[in-house]
């Protein structure tokens, strides 16, 4: 079986990623869980590294030698596009393929809330999606930029690495520049993007000072900006952003924050009971109440502003995996592996 076939495989079978590494059989991402595909035999060195030379073109070899890891985009025909990360293990080159859906996901389909749909009319502010690898977050911020691309006349610039998903433009015009091929860093790119005649600009992930602080200028300067962390909870979030500046910016950075964030959108992707996967959400907005706790420099507090602001549409993590067990949707041990407070499920009863 060459890689175009086991790459068609893991579409076929609904896989989330095909992990490819020496000495095991090709495995598939599936409902969170890793799975051997059946009927293959372990890979050898030689093979492995055949398979991922024959994706790569000159350039991204040369590129994958020297750095010892490589991110890109490929696609095989209008369907099947995958995000690969190749890099080097015990000298060895092992290989991950993230599958991604040829079909634009919507907000609907992947269960945001409506009050999200109103965030994204806003003509200025700073929304974050947060989570751990692998639990949506690009495929929660497609599903925006598409919502947005359907209902608003808007420039949406998007800086990613690589390029996911392939946006058409509708009543947006979008323009995506890829990590490499089209800009040299994410914090060249957010200078540039300024004079490209903005309204919306998406940032794959904010990595490092530099980016979050150009990404927070941005927002303060009139444009509407998405983009991601990977932070397990609102007030890490916040905090993450805070601590990667010097001591003597953070005040500084407190303020612009508490003016420019929209919403921090903390997600988890966990099984069903009945099969498949849903986001476990955390919901904080921006309300007076959340902004002066960012000014003060009082985030442990955020978390009892989130669960005592559901009439704003807020609604913490604990809060949401509880509605999702009451609701049947998840087991109870899946709820309280999440949970901060694993004991508040000890007073509801599934009947």
């Amino acid at each position: 079986m060459n890689i175009k076939e086991l790459f068609k495989t893991a579409v076929a079978e609904g896989a989330s990623d095909l992990h490819l590494v020496v000495g095991l059989p090709p495995m598939l991402r599936i409902d969170g869980e890793l799975r051997p595909i059946k009927g293959l035999e372990k890979l050898e060195q030689k093979e492995l590294e055949q398979m991922a030379f024959s994706i790569l073109e000159e350039a991204q070899k040369k590129m994958f030698v020297e750095n010892k890891d490589l991110d890109f985009g490929i696609s095989f025909g209008d369907k099947e596009r995958f995000r690969v990360n190749l890099r080097y293990e015990r000298g060895n080159v092992s290989l991950v393929a993230r599958v991604i859906n040829e079909k634009m996901p919507t907000l609907e389909e992947i269960g945001m809330p409506k009050i999200i749909y109103n965030l994204l009319n806003l003509d200025q502010g700073l929304i974050l999606v947060t989570g751990p690898t692998g639990c949506g977050k690009s495929l929660t911020l497609a599903a925006m930029i598409n919502y947005i691309n359907e209902n608003r006349h808007r420039n949406i610039i998007t800086l990613e690495d690589p390029i996911e998903f392939l946006f058409k433009s509708d009543k947006s015009v979008i323009t995506q520049r890829q990590l490499g091929s089209d800009m040299t860093s994410f914090p060249n790119g957010l200078k540039h993007v300024l004079r490209q005649d903005p309204d919306v600009v998406m940032v794959g992930e904010m990595r490092d000072l530099e980016t979050i602080g150009t990404t927070i200028t941005l927002a303060e300067t009139g444009h509407l900006v998405l983009a991601t962390l990977h932070t397990y909870s609102a007030a890490q979030t916040v905090d993450r952003i805070i601590d990667i500046f010097p001591p003597h910016q953070q005040n500084q950075v407190r303020m612009q924050l508490s003016m420019v964030l929209a919403a921090v959108i903390s997600q988890r992707l966990l099984p069903k009971i009945k099969g498949g996967r849903v986001a476990a959400r955390e919901l904080m907005f921006n309300t007076p109440a959340v902004a002066n706790l960012i000014r003060e420099n009082k985030i442990a507090q955020l978390r009892t502003v989130i669960e005592t602001s559901s009439k704003e549409g807020m609604i913490s993590m604990d809060q949401h995996l509880k509605k999702l067990y009451e609701d049947k949707v998840i087991s109870k041990e899946v709820a309280q592996a999440q949970m901060n407070n694993p004991e508040m499920l000890d007073k509801f009863r599934i009947l």
